[in-house]
């Protein structure tokens, strides 16, 4: 069965939008359990827009799932990474300006240096996942870096306008790709509950990561029953029991 990483980074965004305490994604990630998550994502910015060196503390203990932390390739939140120690690191590129990941990492034009990462997180019993696009160059280098998983961007597939059979088709040739290098497969970027269920059909996909969507839609009905929804669409493909 296909698990689910619920991000909640944007409860984190709302709190941040006053400065103040509430919302608390510690709150959100216990919500998020209670609606059957498999793991919790959260991404610590370098500019710490929204998750917070103490979110990840305490998350850190309380989260009975898997806790995937996303971060650049930079010493400070390595550090931070490697002191905390979560289940997992997805290494991702980033870049000050861009409102969300624009891009995967370009894990083969920065082998040496991705290489020499996941071997100190593998050191540390951190698993590594590395945020690629769905390109074969990239998958190779994963490959070669050390990693466990790649996550394969979907916001191609996920902007394409229309059912886009060509972005599709790259995913799956993708994930053909990934299989046969060895690597576990995950994906996320800009999946919803319209989009996600011909991602979740990718044979062999074991994680799906989906934030954004998921607190869009928990505004209306909850967060425990948005991520129940969700998790009832990757599991049987069929259109969540009730809508908004």
């Amino acid at each position: 069965m296909i698990r689910l990483g619920v991000n909640i980074d944007h409860v984190a965004t709302l709190r941040e939008a006053r400065d103040g305490n509430e919302p608390d994604p510690v709150w959100a990630a216990a919500q998020a359990e209670l609606g059957g998550a498999d793991g919790i994502t959260i991404h610590l910015r370098e500019d710490r827009r929204h998750i917070q060196d103490r979110d990840l503390r305490i998350l850190k203990e309380t989260v009975t799932v898997k806790l995937n932390l996303e971060i650049a390739c930079e010493a400070e939140v390595c550090e931070i990474a490697l002191s905390t120690r979560p289940d997992q690191v997805c290494l991702v590129p980033e870049k000050r300006q861009e409102i969300t990941t624009e891009g995967g990492l370009d894990v083969a034009g920065a082998l040496a240096s991705v290489t020499s990462l996941c071997e100190r997180f593998a050191a540390a019993g951190i698993d590594v996942s590395l945020f690629i696009d769905p390109d074969e160059e990239q998958i190779v280098a994963a490959a070669k870096s050390g990693a466990q998983s790649v996550e394969l961007h979907t916001g191609g597939y996920a902007t394409a306008s229309g059912a886009d059979q060509a972005e599709l088709d790259r995913l799956i040739q993708a994930s053909k790709l990934v299989r046969e290098a060895g690597l576990i497969l995950h994906a996320g970027h800009g999946l919803n509950y319209q989009n996600v269920g011909p991602v979740a059909a990718i044979d062999e996909m074991q994680e799906l990561n989906i934030g954004h969507s998921i607190i869009a839609r928990s505004v209306f009905i909850g967060l425990e029953k948005a991520v129940r929804q969700m998790k009832e669409l990757i599991s049987t493909g069929l259109p969540p029991t009730r809508r908004f």
